[in-house]
């Protein structure tokens, strides 16, 4: 019996290939965040494994985005002074893995889906059916689980500021060109690059591939006290009235379900009225 209820796991070679398989759209729910967090400390203690490979059991979904709806029911007690949230805590877990992670994407990855692949090592993603997006900024948040941190990082405070503060939808060719992903492929050929990399990098003896991750990371691991401050922000700003009222209309209107509001959020979250 697998030890995860959304995901599942295929060892082969130094490589574990994780599939996130959590219907109808892999929301980053309360199961998905139990799952990541057994699978972080299962990580952190293994060995063995040298390449972490994340892809999606659905096409049109990678990982939706965070599970706005729940908080209207059961809101988050404040985040004590001085902590990051959870959800921040968990991917800088998956930053900081002696594997190295590479996420393949093919579908959507908005919000707390694109802040997970970007705590992730390498990213890539498909031409034809890569979606990247933070929304946040429509329903009146920031992205909160390390989003506006990361992509600073990677892409530079203008491009950065392009994709928080406009909410929009992005393709893996623009992502490409910004460095939010490494590189888009033919959707044919993803897969197999992805693979044939992760089997390359396992072929490779430990010593190099850790000390590699250890000297990049000096010089590009996200800072402690912004991610901090972002995840305070965005629990300060959850229960906001307007908000409440952004996110209310989300889900009255076909969120976090399989229908067109979540296959075109970018464009649908400027429709609120």
């Amino acid at each position: 019996m697998s030890d995860y209820r959304t995901l599942t796991r295929h060892d082969a070679n130094g490589v574990a290939t994780i599939e996130f398989d959590h219907p109808p759209i892999n929301l980053m729910d309360r199961e998905v965040i139990v799952d990541l967090l057994k699978l972080a400390k299962s990580l952190e203690a293994d060995t063995t494994t040298r390449v972490v490979l994340f892809r999606s059991a659905n096409p049109a979904f990678f990982i939706a985005h965070f599970d706005l709806g729940s908080q209207l029911q059961q809101p988050a007690p404040p985040l004590p002074e001085g902590q990051a949230s959870l959800l921040s805590a968990l991917f800088t877990r998956f930053s900081k893995l002696p594997q190295v992670t590479i996420g393949e994407l093919r579908g959507r990855a908005r919000g707390a889906g694109s802040e997970f692949l970007l705590a992730l090592d390498l990213r890539f993603g498909s031409k034809e059916n890569a979606v990247l997006g933070q929304p946040e900024v429509a329903v009146g948040l920031l992205p909160g689980a390390g989003g506006t941190v990361r992509l600073a990082q990677l892409v530079g405070r203008g491009r950065a500021l392009e994709i928080c503060l406009g909410g929009a939808d992005f393709d893996a060719e623009t992502a490409e060109r910004y460095g939010w992903i490494n590189r888009a492929l033919p959707d044919a050929e993803l897969s197999a690059h992805c693979d044939a990399l992760a089997q390359r990098i396992s072929s490779f003896p430990a010593a190099g591939i850790a000390h590699i991750k250890a000297v990049v990371d000096q010089v590009s691991a996200a800072p402690v006290a912004a991610l901090v401050e972002e995840s305070q922000r965005f629990g300060a700003d959850m229960n906001a009235p307007a908000t409440r009222e952004r996110v209310q209309w989300l889900m009255d209107n076909g969120g976090q379900t399989d229908g067109e509001m979540e296959r075109e959020l970018g464009a649908n979250l400027a429709k609120f009225s």
